[in-house]
């Protein structure tokens, strides 16, 4: 499809930055933005001309079938910058592959590889003082489409609009997070939209999260919707398990987002000699494991927060807590390696990095 359009991205700068007005050191996730977006409209069957603007409010129809129907999906990603000003992604491919695969689920068009790169790269080259150099600094990108044909009707949209906008970050979560093992909610189900990132995937989780939060928890570990005897996902990040020295994560399914860091902590495990297994995971199996002792570390991993530790967890009204294992943890020593090589700090081997010029 990305042959079939030729470059003519338009750029207009913003007249001022906004970057002296921001406090680096304090930065509330994702309530902070560049100077520019890009944004792209999907009209009469084509993509229009994509275009990099100033950053600034939208005006949209009531009537736009985004806000009737739920035709949204979005992305996460991040750019870092090492001491030398180089700008890097990782693995960008996977997230452009993956919000086409979440679009063509929703019934929207997929967008054009080039226009999508180079867009990107536009835009990072010229919001790139707003990187902050430094392992835990990023600046989380957030590609995303909706439907804004306005009418009413239940049907899929004649038009749509695929835009990207940047936010400074630091730490996404900070510390260890207790967990509460859902009996009822589901967070996908069979033949459902749980392998894409769609807007209403997240929204669905607030009501449930809300009700873990009120009992002292910060987030739901989700089990299958047929049975709720299968551990599914971590709140918003796919979640591992390690039973004495072995990782163990649910394989993707139509239920189960292909989450990037997921797929990389798997190969980070194999290229530094741990034993992970990919199959499906009994709640049983965590409990018992728990209280034998053999249950070492759970941890959710995902763009946003790299790897959120998992301290302790509730299922059934009781409460399993986790040993402390400190820096010999492998959550410990797998971030610590993958933001290294994310933040050109380390060799990078399987060739994620991606250097933006």
């Amino acid at each position: 499809m990305s042959n079939k359009y030729t470059s003519n991205l338009h750029i207009e700068k913003a007249k001022t930055s906004k970057i002296k007005d921001v406090d680096f050191d304090n930065l509330n996730f994702g309530r902070t933005f560049t100077d520019h977006m890009f944004i792209c409209d999907y009209v009469n069957g084509e993509w229009q001309q994509p275009k990099i603007i100033p950053y600034q409010a939208m005006s949209m129809d009531p009537s736009a079938r985004v806000f009737h129907y739920g035709q949204a999906v979005f992305e996460g990603m991040k750019a870092y910058k090492d001491y030398d000003g180089g700008v890097f992604l990782f693995r960008p491919k996977e997230n452009f592959n993956r919000i086409n695969k979440s679009c063509a689920r929703l019934a929207m068009p997929e967008f054009p590889e080039n226009y999508f790169f180079e867009g990107l790269t536009t835009l990072l080259n010229l919001d790139k003082e707003w990187i902050q150099p430094g392992v835990g600094n990023s600046l989380y990108i957030r590609p995303f489409a909706i439907a804004i044909d306005s009418a009413i009707a239940a049907a899929p949209s004649d038009s749509y609009r695929f835009m990207i906008i940047c936010s400074p970050a630091k730490a996404y979560y900070k510390g260890t997070v207790k967990v509460l093992i859902a009996e009822e909610f589901s967070r996908s189900a069979n033949g459902g939209v749980g392998f894409a990132k769609a807007a209403g995937n997240y929204a669905a989780q607030f009501y449930p999260t809300s009700l873990a939060q009120k009992k002292g928890y910060q987030q739901v570990i989700w089990t299958d919707a047929d049975t709720h005897t299968f551990l599914e996902e971590a709140g918003t990040m796919n979640v591992f398990f390690r039973i004495n020295d072995t990782l163990i994560t649910a394989p993707i399914s139509d239920r189960i987002l292909d989450g990037v860091t997921r797929k990389s902590l798997i190969q980070l495990a194999k290229d530094n000699n741990i034993n992970c297994e990919v199959r499906p995971i009994k709640v049983t199996e965590i409990v018992e494991a728990s209280k034998n002792g053999t249950l070492k570390e759970i941890f959710g991993a995902g763009t946003a927060a790299v790897i959120s530790p998992i301290e302790g967890f509730e299922y059934k009204d009781t409460y399993y807590e986790l040993p402390e294992i400190g820096d010999h943890s492998y959550s410990s020593i797998l971030k610590n390696k993958m933001l290294s090589i994310q933040h050109n700090l380390a060799d990078d081997k399987n060739g994620w990095r991606y250097e933006i010029k």
